[in-house]
């Protein structure tokens, strides 16, 4: 008996030839885009760069000028080059100046992380009422109107009337009418108690979002592994929230170093402004208070510098962490 030969089942085609090439697929993705996206980002970014260029340029146009309080009546600003670099370089309270603004910037930020950090850490473990109640009272130190809240300061810190000078002194320490924004050691106390009461609910509150969604298996497996809270914490927490800590460590450098409500409206209460002054505060007595416009905005562009160089670590392990992911 003859039989016929069977024909053989056509082979089955991977998963990948079933789908075709992805390269070319991507290839016809990127064809098919659309300036749609584009289009509509355009006029955002437009408004933005005319609305931080043109004071930028501005800004460094005015650098290279002399221009006093003469231009302001009419008077044609004189092109002077670098001069006001020059001088500026010279100029040896300004580099005073700048490492004490530095050192402020530095202490505060160190401190609003480890306070923002460690109250968010608390939130974790307080109670639900407990714990509104304290986001209640960080909520309401973040948003008081910061002139308000230097003048409550201002009255807790007073010379013959703050509550500070009254409570150390029943404590039996010699603090009685104590001048707290005259020397310059106590009054830059003073300021970093203020700024960092200002800046830790910003912390606590992102922070405290972040751990939010940390997976609790992850520490519920590093416990049952044996590993302590220290351990866990910098293990597993610290890991895991690393991307938030360094953004929030970048904005408080950012805004610690260019601080000037603070400072100005203690020195206005009765600190020296000669010992005590910051960057912010040197530009605006430099140019509002003596009319040098040319130099105060030589010096702005020298803190602008000065912010990249303090944020580029910042910078440069944001981007290293992202490649990695």
């Amino acid at each position: 008996m003859r039989t016929t030969p069977r024909r053989s089942a056509p082979p089955l085609r991977s998963s990948e030839e079933r789908r075709g090439d992805p390269g070319k697929a991507d290839t016809a993705r990127r064809g098919r885009r659309t300036p749609l996206p584009y289009a509509l980002v355009l006029p955002a970014a437009l408004a933005l760069a005319l609305a931080l260029g043109y004071p930028l340029v501005r800004q460094v146009v005015l650098s290279f000028q002399d221009f006093g309080l003469a231009q302001q009546f009419g008077r044609p600003p004189e092109w002077v080059g670098l001069r006001n670099y020059r001088d500026l370089v010279g100029d040896g309270y300004l580099w005073r100046v700048t490492l004490r603004s530095i050192a402020f910037c530095l202490v505060n930020a160190a401190l609003t992380m480890l306070v923002g950090v460690g109250l968010a850490l608390l939130m974790r473990h307080m109670a639900r009422g407990v714990r509104l109640l304290v986001q209640t009272g960080l909520l309401l130190a973040w948003a008081m109107p910061v002139v308000a809240s230097l003048t409550v300061w201002q009255w807790l810190f007073d010379t013959q009337y703050g509550v500070i000078n009254h409570l150390l002194t029943q404590l039996g320490l010699d603090y009685a009418g104590h001048p707290w924004l005259l020397r310059p050691l106590s009054f830059f106390f003073v300021a970093t108690v203020i700024v960092v009461w200002m800046s830790v609910p910003f912390v606590a509150f992102t922070v405290y979002a972040a751990l939010t969604q940390l997976p609790e298996e992850l520490l519920e497996a590093a416990e049952i592994d044996g590993a302590g809270a220290s351990s866990r914490f910098r293990h597993v927490v610290l890991p895991t929230i690393r991307p938030v800590l360094l953004v929030v460590g970048l904005l408080q450098v950012i805004w610690d170093l260019r601080v000037f409500t603070q400072i100005f409206l203690l020195q206005e209460a009765g600190g020296s402004a000669r010992d005590t002054n910051l960057l912010g505060t040197y530009i605006y007595r430099l140019g509002i208070g003596g009319g040098e416009f040319g130099m105060s905005a030589a010096v702005a562009m020298f803190m602008l510098a000065l912010t990249v160089v303090l944020t580029a670590p910042y910078v440069r392990t944001m981007l290293k962490q992202e490649a990695e992911t």
